[in-house]
């Protein structure tokens, strides 16, 4: 499998989205993806980018994605936030995440961030045993939370 890992561009929204969909249907919560390519293609595409995304393509077609975005941490400076990786269900562990995984990576090293933070869900066991293979830190102390508008 030859698989080649790429910055995002406009045209691959609609592959983007069908696996932000795949990755809501994997953990349990399809109906709460209100996002659209409308949205997704302004926010990350448009003249005021808010994200960015690396894409994973195996024979020319879309099949992996990360997006990516700046935070500040008044601790330790700007980082690197990872807000999504998947691969199609069908291609996990044969090396796209982890491709996607390190591109995220070094683009938080090339921008000068002072690292990488993400969420991942407590009972997705192969997500977690793939982050303890970077020495991922995991936060037991810290409360999620948000207020949706």
């Amino acid at each position: 499998m030859n698989t080649v890992i790429r910055e995002a561009i406009a045209a691959d929204v609609p592959a983007m989205m069908g696996l932000v969909k795949e990755l809501a249907l994997y953990e349990k919560a399809p109906e709460q993806v209100t996002n659209t390519e409308a949205l997704m293609l302004k926010d990350g595409f448009g003249n005021n980018p808010i994200f960015g995304a690396f894409v994973a393509e195996v024979d020319g077609k879309v099949v992996g994605l990360s997006i990516y975005y700046y935070r500040y941490s008044t601790w330790k400076g700007r980082r690197i936030y990872l807000e999504d990786l998947v691969v199609q269900e069908s291609l996990r562990g044969k090396g796209a995440g982890k491709m996607l995984f390190e591109a995220v990576i070094q683009k938080g090293k090339e921008e000068g961030c002072t690292g990488m933070m993400w969420q991942v869900l407590d009972w997705n066991k192969s997500a977690i045993t793939f982050y303890e293979k970077y020495g991922a830190k995991f936060d037991e102390e810290w409360v999620n939370c948000k207020l949706d508008f």
